[in-house]
């Protein structure tokens, strides 16, 4: 029976040394990355040579540059450390297909059955500290046939024991304690040593198949990935390794110190199940076509886009995928590159679809010394399936007639979103209420669907729509033979209604709180045409208001 292999990579300095690569800073330096925690500002990840000055990770920033004068700092982005730990989930990809990314600078990878292709265990683990001395990175590995026993090897392997601190002296303890505090050095003085074998770089661990519990046993009891308090108080009781915990009575551990403790014990040695769950691989559709010679000509570069295009949008329907936002990356020769971004109101993979968009955009690229690559990018995309649509037979019709129906306005929406901006095109679409003002609600026209069965309201409605405004006129329900407003006296020829709306009783509304309103359309001796209305009044006062004027 072959035994599952989990490989734990763990990058110690990953923060530092990211900024490292990127700002290029020199590694004699000493360089570290600091965290705000709202009351003060405490190292989050330290360069080898800022270790070596004694500095430690979580200690206050003042205290390390009174320790280190020279100190260089940055501050800590998390969003580009999580990009970065991503990358390195891909890179470890063609190690294993099986890669989990583990809180914020460590990976797990799953080594059953892909060891061999490497010429086994030993060779794999050599293999990967050299890319990462490549890339700049310090790591520490374990190899064993649990996660957990993978992960505490992979960090408390070949580290001394590290008293947690209780508090409590040495002469406090018991005499067995201290007793069998002898007994477990044997290991140290000339005793077997554990079935560990080490790596030529001496800081990963591969513990032998079969041989997990040998393996921790030596290790600290923090290395279950215990809570601290925890691991304080199996310290205070002299139990300072895993074999001192392993040959204690289960009931009592769960009694005294949670079942949490039992439940960790368990996955390190593989009793309890703890499996690798591999982040899913984001889907990234992009094309690059490659010149022999440089290009200036906008005739040259429409051609490109009618190379890379049909192939992109292969792409994208292979995969059942439509683009929504598309960019154009234009590469120069004096290597910088210039890039336009259009977006769609319908995603698709139509290449006949996409050309129009980056077309329009193509004047905004200038090639100065000329371009010799061109790529575009599927920068966000969309499922594009066929659905399957259940119900009635009309409801089945009018899915079919919208499904069926040409995309002349979507591309007309896009082409116009390449040169204002896809938010400054909006539509009308009905509003779930007998409010007039809540009778249509704005949206954006590339994010939403025309209604088709738009009812219109019986009675019709004014062009332009207003907060209402107080109207001097006459007091009563009826309409005024003339009326003041916005100070001008107009004389009233015609009125028609009334249309009376109640407000919804079931929200608390501030500007509905003057009761049911009576609805009149009124038409001056000038030609204006008013839309009026008399509140009868709630919680206060009502009157004549005006809110709209019809065309």
């Amino acid at each position: 029976m072959q035994h599952r292999r989990i490989l734990s990579l763990w990058f110690p300095r990953m923060g530092a040394e990211r900024l490292l690569r990127q700002d290029r800073i020199c590694e004699n330096l000493p360089f570290a990355v600091v965290r705000d925690t709202g009351q003060m500002r405490v190292l989050s990840s330290l360069s080898l040579s800022a270790e070596d000055y004694g500095l430690t990770q979580d200690q206050p920033l003042r205290d390390a540059m009174a320790m280190c004068p020279d100190l260089i700092t940055r501050l800590q982005n998390l969003q580009l450390e999580a990009l970065f730990l991503s990358s390195l989930r891909r890179w470890a990809g063609k190690f294993s297909p099986w890669v989990a990314e583990e809180a914020h600078n460590s990976l797990v990878l799953d080594l059953t059955g892909c060891s061999h292709l490497f010429g086994g265990e030993a060779n794999l683990v050599r293999k990967i500290e050299l890319e990462c001395c490549d890339l700049g990175l310090s790591v520490h590995l374990g190899v064993a046939d649990t996660k957990g026993a993978s992960w505490a090897l992979a960090r408390y392997a070949g580290q001394p024991i590290r008293l947690a601190r209780t508090g409590d002296a040495i002469d406090q303890e018991a005499h067995a304690t201290r007793s069998r505090a002898v007994k477990r050095r044997n290991w140290e003085r000339g005793g077997e040593p554990p079935r560990l074998h080490s790596n030529t770089g001496g800081v990963g661990r591969i513990a032998l198949a079969g041989f997990t519990r040998q393996a921790l046993g030596v290790l600290p009891v923090e290395a279950l990935r215990l809570e601290d308090h925890v691991v304080v108080a199996l310290n205070r009781l002299g139990i300072r390794r895993i074999e001192d915990l392993i040959g204690q009575p289960r009931a009592s551990i769960a009694r005294r110190f949670g079942k949490g403790t039992v439940y960790r014990m368990d996955q390190a040695l593989g009793v309890a199940p703890e499996p690798v769950s591999p982040a899913k691989q984001a889907l990234h559709f992009a094309c690059r076509l490659t010149l022999p010679e440089p290009i200036g000509r906008m005739e040259d570069m429409q051609a490109a886009l009618h190379k890379l295009l049909p192939r992109l949008g292969a792409g994208l329907g292979a995969k059942g995928r439509g683009v929504r936002r598309l960019r154009l990356e234009a590469y120069r020769t004096d290597q910088t590159m210039q890039w336009v971004e259009v977006g769609l109101a319908r995603p698709t993979a139509d290449s006949d679809r996409m050309y129009p968009l980056l077309a329009v955009k193509l004047t905004e690229i200038d090639a100065e010394f000329g371009v010799d690559i061109m790529r575009v990018v599927a920068a966000q995309t969309e499922p594009i399936h066929a659905q399957q649509h259940k119900g009635h037979i009309e409801a089945g019709a009018a899915v079919a007639a919208r499904l069926s129906e040409n995309t002349a306005l979507d591309d007309l929406i896009g082409i116009l979103g390449a040169r204002i901006g896809l938010e400054a095109i909006t539509r009308l679409h009905p509003g779930d209420s007998h409010i007039p003002e809540k009778a249509a609600q704005v949206l954006a026209a590339a994010w939403s669907v025309p209604e088709m069965d738009w009812q219109d309201s019986p009675r019709p409605r004014p062009l332009v729509v207003f907060q209402p405004e107080p109207v001097i006129a006459h007091d009563g329900p009826q309409a005024p033979s003339q009326f003041k407003w916005r100070g001008q006296t107009h004389e009233v020829a015609q009125a028609q209604g009334p249309e009376r709306i109640a407000p919804e009783w079931w929200l608390a509304e501030r500007a509905w709180r003057s009761g049911t309103r009576d609805y009149w359309q009124v038409l001056t001796k000038a030609g204006d045409r008013f839309w009026l209305y008399f509140a009868h009044g709630g919680v206060v006062s009502g009157g004549w208001f005006c809110q709209g004027r019809f065309a």
